[in-house]
């Protein structure tokens, strides 16, 4: 049974808003007391939140789909919907964020960090909000706007301050079990760890945290065996310890291989790896063989200007003085690294010039492209049922300036206008005649602009007759009978 996982892919949905309320307050004696349609709730977000106590991503592995509630519809009486509830989801500390592309969007580190992975659509107005002095009783109420949904690609990287790199059954998980508080499973044969374990060792005022890497051997960073699963897991240590094992039982093997094997699949792999400050650790030199060979390689190690430890985690030699060495690095790595200051909040006004949209022609598809987040999140949020709404809408995109902008694109009646991405967009023939004002309007839920006749309708009506009228008449000169 998987007891460890991580890396997932998770399909994440936020709530939708809830639709604004359209009515009337009735009362006796007060047939039409005036509009009193409430607004819909928010939806709720899906918030990815650190959690010390989380080690691992095996709840997002068995069920990865996760989505936030919807917010409540608005209703009559002035009454708000309620908000829904955001979707909090605890990560493991060190979790990065990426999207499919495998671009990072987020780097979760520290207790309490947080990241919004999906937001919320917003709630419809209803249409008490949405009365004025000119338009007193509006007759629709906006619809709330849809959450946004996407996959994400949570990555776990462990956060430790040394990372233990070796063959398998060269006695990291042994050292970390003597020197930290960890019980990792030990036994003889090889691949034993499948999971990187964590300690937390304490030496004199400093405390530092210690993992190893399960299962490296050559080609690991090219997918062999478990190394490629888990190499992202030293990614942000301060320390690599080589753990090179003195008394293998494999003839073909030796500490100075094994040193340049490991060094080679980081140095293939990446990340930084091969600038972490390293030492080497020749373990199990309780073995009287083993203590031979650590006196032969010791000076070789040396030459190489790697400082060398030889210890036993049997034995418990070498322990404290490797202990206290690991400490002093560690609080050098920590006393470089820059000062973390307080999140600095930055403005960025509007430049004067800016619109709030872009108007584009799409020459494939033959329309007019309106592209801003105000035009796209009006659309969504009127009902093409409602002729009112409808009006209300070409008011709203003409006071913002789409109209004015469409006519220096060179658009013209009856050319077809697209507001939104391309997946999904609403596409429709612009009618440069339809004028703005709410005095034009008629009964509730009507609006007698979208009544008179429209040239740009009865333009493209005439086009597709007459494309219906050629093909009918190619069809009865090439017909067989």
């Amino acid at each position: 049974m998987t007891t460890f996982v991580d890396r997932v892919e998770l399909h994440v949905a936020a709530g939708n808003g809830g639709h604004g309320c359209a009515s009337v307050h009735r009362e006796k004696f007060k047939p039409l007391g005036g509009p009193d349609g409430g607004n819909g709730g928010r939806g709720g977000d899906v918030i990815l939140v650190v959690e010390q106590a989380i080690t691992t991503l095996l709840d997002y592995h068995h069920s990865p789909h996760r989505k936030a509630t919807n917010g409540k519809p608005g209703e009559g009486g002035n009454r708000s919907g309620k908000d829904g509830q955001d979707l909090i989801l605890p990560v493991p500390d060190g979790t990065v964020v990426l999207d499919k592309a495998g671009n990072v969007l987020a780097d979760l580190v520290g207790q309490g960090t947080t990241y919004v992975a999906a937001e919320g659509g917003r709630g419809g107005l209803g249409n008490a909000a949405l009365s004025s002095a000119r338009r007193k009783a509006p007759g629709f109420a906006l619809l709330g706007v849809p959450g946004t949904t996407g996959d994400i690609v949570l990555e776990l990287k462990t956060v430790a301050d040394v990372a233990l790199v070796g063959f398998p059954s060269a006695g990291k998980s042994s050292l970390i079990s003597v020197l930290s508080s960890a019980k990792p499973k030990i036994a003889d044969y090889p691949f034993t760890t499948l999971v990187p374990n964590l300690g937390v060792v304490t030496a004199g005022s400093t405390v530092y945290t210690i993992a190893d890497v399960p299962g490296l051997i050559p080609g690991a960073s090219q997918g062999r065996g478990l190394g490629l699963e888990f190499l992202r897991h030293v990614e942000r240590c301060s320390v690599l310890v080589h753990v090179l094992d003195t008394a293998t039982l494999e003839s073909d093997r030796d500490p100075i291989a094994d040193l340049d094997v490991i060094e080679e699949e980081l140095k293939l792999y990446g990340g930084g790896l091969e600038k972490r400050p390293r030492l080497v650790v020749l373990n199990k030199v309780d073995i009287p063989d083993g203590q031979e060979l650590a006196d032969m390689v010791r000076p070789d190690l040396e030459a190489r200007g790697y400082k060398v430890f030889e210890v036993s985690a049997v034995a418990r030699t070498g322990l404290k003085e490797l202990s206290y060495f690991l400490a002093e690095v560690i609080a050098k790595a920590r006393a470089r690294k820059p000062k973390e200051e307080a999140t600095r909040i930055v403005i960025r006004p509007k430049a004067v010039d800016d619109a709030g949209f872009t108007v584009t022609y799409d020459e494939a598809e033959d329309v007019y492209v309106v592209r801003g987040e105000k035009p796209e999140r009006w659309v969504r949020q009127t009902d093409f049922n409602n002729d009112e709404a409808v009006g209300y809408l070409a008011d709203r995109l003409n006071r913002l300036g789409v109209e004015d902008a469409l006519k220096k694109a060179g658009a013209r009646a009856g050319d077809g206008v697209a507001i939104g991405s391309d997946d999904n967009a609403v596409v429709f023939d612009w009618e440069p005649t339809v004028m703005a004002g709410a005095e034009m309007l008629g009964r509730r839920g009507e609006d007698h602009r979208l009544d008179a006749p429209r040239p740009a309708t009865t333009r493209r009506k005439d086009k597709e007759a007459q494309r219906g009228d050629s093909a009918q008449k190619e069809y009865d000169e090439f017909r067989p009978f």
